[in-house]
């Protein structure tokens, strides 16, 4: 008989001396949170695991949890490579290298006699990562330029998938995805209860708790079920500390982010008949109010919970390298990947970076809000 799904999960750990969670691209609080709690079980199991996404560090508002984890950028060196010389026909006098543009050039010289190419022998070595947990990631190409940058890694290396999108492909050696649910923390919460519920001590219930209240918008999001609410409960009933969570997650606004809340919202723009809102944010916006793009995030969770009729939401922002970049939002029934499809959107259903080729950021806002207006409709 096959093992279910969490034992197949937990076997898996066991096995692995070097596992690696990865993020999408466009990680959420939600996505951050799950490694952070994964990671911690990783510790129980006293396995080293590694947090990576190209999608940049987590939240500094996270760092209030316990179980908080720094995140790498890149996988780094993953793997080497070995250059074996049989030295029957000859012995190594010296060896230099060099690089000759894009090509390394090894030079190794005899001192008597000399080698054959048949001699020399390149070997790859196994991957310092021996096992890869994606979260939240739909697909391989939603890993960003992870995916594109170590596809062969990520080909040959057994994955374990744990999502809760419809969307997503079972692209893992392992899948766990739960419709049912409405973020990843659930799901991580739901397989460390059927592994060992002592698993989920104050520290690891807190990090879950975080995650569902960013994700479900505390719990007013139209897809939160009763049995989302009852996990809730269970983490409190698990010491998550809930007061922590609202007072990092909602009353520790800047004060630079809420500059950028001002300016956002003072030319904030709706189709309230298609169920759209967006605004614009110059980069003399960001100097002017000392805050970075970190804020773009809350500032869109604001525009769709305080417009009730709001389905989509856009922030069109200047980037400090001068690029012309948005961000969108979408609520179900919506995708935010189809609908900014057109612009190179990358991220998940439910949000996307898109990177604009506009001059400027008017000429960005017509194009972007004439293809919207055309595919609410």
């Amino acid at each position: 008989m096959s093992l279910a799904l969490f034992q197949q999960f937990h076997e898996a750990l066991k096995r692995a001396k070097r596992p690696v969670v990865v993020l999408q691209a466009s990680p959420t609080v939600d996505d951050f949170t799950s490694a952070f709690s994964i990671v911690a079980l990783c510790k129980t199991l006293g396995v080293p695991c590694s947090i990576v996404t190209s999608g940049g560090r987590a939240p500094d508002a996270l760092k209030f949890l316990s179980v908080f984890q720094d995140v790498a950028g890149d996988l780094g060196n993953i793997n080497a490579l070995t250059l074996r010389v049989d030295l029957n026909r000859a012995k190594v006098d010296g060896l230099t290298y060099a690089v000759d543009g894009n090509d390394l050039v090894v030079t190794i010289t005899p001192k008597t006699g000399a080698w054959q190419p048949s001699d020399v022998r390149i070997e790859s070595n196994d991957y310092r990562f021996d096992l890869i947990i994606a979260l939240g990631a739909p697909d391989r190409s939603s890993l960003g330029v992870l995916f594109s940058t170590y596809a062969d890694f990520f080909l040959k290396t057994p994955t374990v998938v744990i999502d809760h999108g419809p969307e997503n492909e079972h692209f893992g050696t392992i899948n766990i995805v739960d419709l049912t649910a409405t973020s990843v923390s659930e799901v991580c919460f739901n397989l460390f209860m059927h592994i060992d519920a002592s698993i989920v001590n104050s520290d690891i219930a807190t990090a879950l708790l975080t995650g569902m209240m960013s994700k479900t918008k505390s719990f007013r999001a139209p897809n939160v079920s009763p049995k989302t609410l009852e996990i809730a409960q269970k983490l409190m009933e698990k010491k998550a500390d809930r007061e922590k969570i609202v007072e990092h997650l909602y009353r520790t606004r800047s004060v630079e982010t809420l500059r950028l809340w001002g300016r956002a919202l003072a030319r904030l723009k709706a189709d309230e008949s298609i169920g759209l809102v967006w605004t614009l944010i110059t980069k003399q916006d960001f100097v002017t109010a000392g805050a970075n793009a970190e804020a773009l995030r809350d500032i869109a969770d604001e525009l769709l919970m305080t417009s009730p009729s709001a389905k989509v939401a856009l922030i069109l922002f200047e980037a400090y390298n001068g690029a012309i970049a948005g961000q969108l939002f979408a609520q179900r029934p919506f995708d935010a990947l189809v609908l900014g499809a057109p612009f190179r959107a990358t991220g998940t259903r439910e949000a996307v970076h898109l990177s604009l080729t506009q001059a400027d950021i008017v000429s960005a806002e017509r194009a972007v809000i004439s293809h919207l207006k055309t595919s609410l409709k």
